[in-house]
């Protein structure tokens, strides 16, 4: 059971940062936002789904992928060819998902994301690797266009940045691992922004001091993730972890938020 939302505002205050200063670090280093965390745990401490939840789990996301992408893009890892189609359309139809989140009901919404993160874990957890074709071979601008465009919808609708299915994506399209998690936190700053603008200006209710606590410690999470994965990339067992832990975070919302809430 949730705490109800006016006892949960001590616990958030003291709870919520650590976690998310530990998430930030990281996700960060996988070239995703965390919104996938940010958002249960949110919910789980007592913000209300809609108007919260997601709303903050949005910009922590954008502060954690927007601080990374800094740091890659000053590296020189971003390949911004590859990463314009995708982030254009995401920015374009991430609105339409908020539009979407308003007039749907809850549970429906929390049934989704569960199905949403049960996938992305799979897809860490699977080991898949494709092979590496280069990029100019000029794929990314349809790919990323539709990818970007579906992707878009979708995370504006739940409240997710889209780094577990962008950065597979770009394995397709010839990115290594280095460059595919610097690549997709561009993407995911610019999909994130749209969205929780999105949000921010239709049903966003927003508590600004635990607002400002979480932001803080994704920042600083964040800018030291990204650092180190800037100078030592070893991401796989930091994937296999995350998956198994998504997994759970998927179950739990099915069973205890959905079944039994």
């Amino acid at each position: 059971m949730r705490w109800e939302k006016d006892s949960g505002r001590m616990p958030l205050a003291y709870l919520a940062p650590p976690a998310f200063f530990v998430i930030a670090y990281v996700f960060s280093m996988l070239g995703m936002g965390g919104s996938q965390l940010y958002i249960p745990i949110l919910y789980w401490l007592g913000m209300d789904f809609k108007t919260e939840a997601i709303p903050l789990g949005m910009l922590l996301n954008v502060v954690n992928s927007s601080s990374a992408a800094l740091t890659y893009g000053r590296k020189g890892f971003i390949s911004w060819r590859v990463a314009m189609p995708f982030a254009v359309t995401m920015v374009l139809f991430a609105p339409l998902g908020v539009r979407l989140n308003i007039t749907l009901p809850e549970k429906p919404l929390l049934v989704f994301f569960a199905v949403f993160t049960a996938a992305a874990a799979m897809l860490m957890l699977s080991g898949w690797k494709p092979a590496r074709r280069e990029t100019d071979s000029r794929p990314h601008l349809l790919v990323g266009t539709v990818a970007g465009s579906v992707l878009g919808t979708i995370t504006g609708m739940i409240g997710r940045g889209g780094g577990s299915f962008i950065v597979p994506i770009l394995y397709l399209l010839g990115l290594g691992p280095r460059m595919a998690a610097a690549t997709s936190s561009f993407v995911v700053t610019c999909s994130g922004l749209s969205s929780f603008l999105a949000h921010l200006v239709t049903a966003a209710q927003p508590d600004w001091v635990s607002w400002l606590l979480c932001v803080a410690a994704v920042l600083l999470g964040s800018q030291l993730g990204s650092r180190r994965m800037a100078t030592k990339m070893s991401s796989k067992d930091v994937k296999r972890v995350f998956g198994f832990v998504l997994l759970g975070v998927s179950a739990l919302i099915l069973l205890k938020d959905v079944v039994f809430g």
